[in-house]
């Protein structure tokens, strides 16, 4: 009891110096600021501008950013509030431009700091930091203005931004987050190559982006990737501007010549992004610093040759799933895709396929090996921390023996939550599989002859960054 008694007296006091302070060009500015984040309409305001950026990561920022403060308002204001009861301070000598409609809820802990401390840290977790660290700063800003403006005491404010860090923090267990650019990817990372700035001995295949070839004018251009073609004399960097069949093309042609690959963001490519290269900026530096990393690169072998993936191999309904899940994605969410589009193949008639996946036969439905482990359950690979460990990540979805049209959409709610038996998950360095007529390898669909084996590409592919 004394040490709350102390604690509460150390309270007042820092309230009242707070309050009590005269900061010129704030008496105005704080006020507005704690009236622009009630029902954190300032931070759904940042939230929809970094939303409308077009860039993945301000995206992803954006949506983690209101997940947290969706978390932590009823928290703090449905759990902390009711059991606390703690009556607000009185603002009787505040100056009348600082005084707010004072709030009938309880004062401990701040909602308003624990939605501005949730928001910035989950931004802070997918944002750079010419981001980061305004939407911080802006935070800081709304904890404090609610003891300057008189509603808060400094320990309701401790108490919220420590309740929002935390639900900041616990967004990353909710929704995982992509393999970040940084981390520990390569076995082996080589020393930063000489390059020409101008682009001399880049040869960049498929269609770059106009802000590429400007940036290096002496780069040359090929339309078509043609992996059976040798590539010309003098190359010293191949570069691709396509989507990840794209890519897995060229890094077969890369890993064959002994040259490094260097990823330009383009539709439907996936990988540069997980290499940390979101536009065409990050792919010139990313050139010009000449870095190179080792990741691993899949292939599918059969008697027809082999084709090469950088994210996934997939058998079955997938490639006809996965075109129609992308389609939708955009308006409706991954998972609400995967469930509508599973429903519209099965009402199309959709059948599971009889696979034999090394040696057992199964009724299959989906059956997806990703390159390296990946993170999260489910049928279908979606994020990955590492690209270069070894490993298959092969997901299987048998169909059930009664009912297995109806089954399939349960089953696949089931394996996201890891309740699903028909759901299976493992890793391996090899995976074979007979009686498939087609493989989609990145998206792009392959007919192979005989058995297939789904493995790894004996050499590592060194890829710009």
């Amino acid at each position: 009891m004394r040490l709350r008694s102390h604690l509460n007296k150390l309270d007042k006091t820092l309230f009242a110096a707070v309050a009590g302070a005269r900061l010129p060009g704030l008496e105005h500015v704080l006020p507005r600021l704690s009236r622009a984040a009630d029902n954190a309409l300032l931070w759904a305001g940042v939230s929809g501008v970094l939303a409308l950026s077009g860039r993945r990561r301000l995206r992803r920022a954006a949506t983690r950013g209101m997940l947290a403060v969706g978390l932590a308002s009823p928290l703090v204001n449905l759990v902390g509030k009711q059991a606390f009861n703690r009556r607000r301070p009185t603002p009787d000598d505040l100056p009348l431009a600082r005084l707010l409609k004072t709030p009938l809820s309880a004062s401990f802990p701040s909602g308003h700091s624990a939605s501005a401390a949730a928001f910035a840290t989950a931004v802070a977790l997918e944002a750079p930091a010419r981001i980061a660290i305004p939407v911080g700063l802006a935070a800081a800003g709304v904890c404090f203005s609610r003891v300057y403006t008189g509603v808060h005491y400094p320990g309701d404010v401790l108490a919220g931004a420590a309740v929002g860090v935390v639900t900041g923090l616990l967004t990353r267990r909710i929704w995982p987050e992509p393999g970040e650019p940084g981390r520990a990817r390569a076995a082996t990372t080589a020393p930063a190559a000489q390059h020409d700035p101008a682009g001399e001995g880049l040869l960049v295949l498929g269609s770059p982006p106009p802000a590429l070839l400007a940036a290096l004018p002496a780069a040359r251009t090929h339309q078509d990737v043609r992996p059976s073609e040798p590539i010309p004399d003098g190359v010293k960097v191949l570069g691709v501007a396509g989507d990840d069949a794209a890519v897995a093309e060229a890094a077969g042609l890369a890993i064959g010549h002994g040259v490094p690959l260097l990823t330009v963001p383009a539709p439907g490519a996936r990988f540069p992004v997980e290499l940390g290269i979101e536009d065409v900026e990050e792919a010139v530096s990313a050139y010009r610093t000449g870095d190179v990393v080792a990741v691993d690169v899949g292939e599918v072998v059969s008697g027809a040759g082999r084709r090469a993936f950088v994210n996934q191999a997939a058998f079955a309904l997938h490639p006809e799933l996965a075109r129609r899940v992308e389609a939708a994605r955009p308006a409706v969410g991954t998972w609400p895709a995967l469930l509508w589009s599973m429903a519209k193949l099965l009402r199309d008639g959709a059948a599971p396929e009889e696979l034999v996946i090394d040696g057992v036969p199964y009724r299959t439905w989906l059956l997806v090996a990703g390159n390296c482990r990946h993170e999260g359950g489910g049928p279908v690979p979606r994020h990955r921390a590492r690209l270069e460990d070894g490993l298959l990540d092969i997901r299987l979805l048998t169909a059930a023996d009664s009912l297995p049209r109806v089954r399939v959409l349960v089953s696949l709610v089931g394996a996201r939550l890891g309740l699903s038996r028909h759901y299976r998950r493992w890793q391996a360095d090899t995976l074979h599989v007979a009686g498939a007529e087609v493989v989609a390898c990145d998206g792009r669909e392959w007919r192979g002859e005989g058995p297939l084996v789904v493995g790894k590409r004996a050499r590592a592919l060194q890829v710009l960054r």
